[in-house]
């Protein structure tokens, strides 16, 4: 297959895995690529490559206010604290990129990660109770 029909079918490919994903599957994507492009950012900073490490803040920036946007605090005790993260490292992931700080986006990366972990967990059980409320149904 040529690179171009490759990157056809993989973008396909991605597009139909996110349309597909159940909400907490789509909240563990995010996670997962917020923090790939944390990452990214600091490889980049470390390289003095500003230009590559601007790019993934950016996104990084782009994926928190996403996650911002679909939190309903006020439906359960933590939500104002997990705003309260949201919102620090949104402003911390703009200092690291307005001022080529490595160490800030080190920070953003050791407090989202643990987050990133739990959704990992909390993803994996409503998989597992989903599959033994089929497994009932037709059993």
């Amino acid at each position: 297959m040529p690179p171009s029909n490759f990157a056809a079918a993989r973008n396909l490919y991605n597009r139909d895995s996110v349309l597909s994903a159940s909400p907490a599957r789509l909240l563990v994507m995010l996670y997962d690529r917020l923090l790939l492009d944390l990452t990214r950012a600091e490889a980049a900073q470390l390289a003095e490559d500003w230009q590559l490490a601007s790019a993934q803040l950016l996104h990084a920036q782009e994926i928190v206010t996403e996650l911002i946007g679909s939190l309903r605090p006020e439906i359960w005790d933590g939500g104002q604290g997990l705003l309260a993260v949201y919102n620090y490292v949104l402003t911390a992931m703009a200092q690291a990129n307005m001022r080529r700080d490595v160490e800030k986006t080190r920070e953003c990366i050791s407090l989202l990660e643990p987050l990133r972990l739990a959704w990992h967990d909390a993803a994996l059980k409503v998989s597992m109770q989903e599959a033994a409320l089929r497994r009932d149904a037709v059993g």
